[in-house]
């Protein structure tokens, strides 16, 4: 698939009802957390907002991924897509992931065009209702990594995301003997699950739908 027919799957996907939970289930940890798919979310919710951004390079299509750092925190050390806490200077969500796109890894939002908003995802252990924002670039972006924030970058392809092959599963073993079986993405290397796996399976749904 060359960057122009993902486009046109992604642009077709997005004239349709998004897949939203049905998509997310098929890679959430099970047992099921109820709170993430509450249609009421907590009061004291923080918004956030990711960019899944595609590019043409040679005869592939590329994303970017970041690898968190290693802290005290829920989210250590785990994949994500570039993004973040929505501030009060944010415009919007939108604009929210573009900034934080160029603070983390150095992509300029004046090169990048948003597609669509797909389904937000509410992230019960750090309390953030987040919101995944396609966008395109027509060149591959210059990317810096923001060393606090990125331990690395990952760069796979659309090819690679399409593979069944990459598909996995295993036991996490949390604290108070919390075991959940999670289904994730194995992608450089790295284990890819939680919200990210959910927002790439939403992403696949898309581009089939396309």
């Amino acid at each position: 698939m060359n960057f122009t027919e993902l486009i046109q799957k992604l642009e077709k996907g997005f004239s349709k009802p998004l897949p939203g939970k049905n998509a997310h289930l098929t890679m959430a940890p099970n047992p099921i957390d109820p709170k993430r798919f509450d249609p009421e979310v907590p009061s004291n919710h923080r918004k956030g907002a990711v960019l899944i951004l595609f590019y043409p390079d040679s005869q592939e299509v590329c994303f970017p991924l970041i690898k968190r750092p290693s802290y005290e925190g829920v989210h250590s050390g785990q994949i994500a897509f570039p993004g973040g806490k929505y501030e009060l200077e944010d415009a919007n969500l939108e604009q929210t992931a573009l900034r934080e796109a160029q603070e983390e890894v150095g992509v300029d939002p004046s090169r990048v065009e948003i597609l669509g908003e797909m389904t937000s995802l509410f992230i019960p252990p750090s309390n953030f209702l987040v919101s995944p924002f396609i966008g395109i670039t027509s060149q591959k972006p210059e990317f810096v990594r923001e060393e606090k924030e990125v331990d690395r970058i990952l760069l796979p392809t659309v090819k690679e995301l399409l593979s069944p092959s990459i598909r996995k599963e295993k036991k996490f073993n949390f604290a108070r003997n919390l075991v959940l079986d999670t289904p994730y993405f194995e992608i450089d290397g790295e284990v890819v699950w939680g919200a990210t796996a959910m927002m790439l399976s939403e992403l696949l749904h898309l581009i089939d739908e396309g």
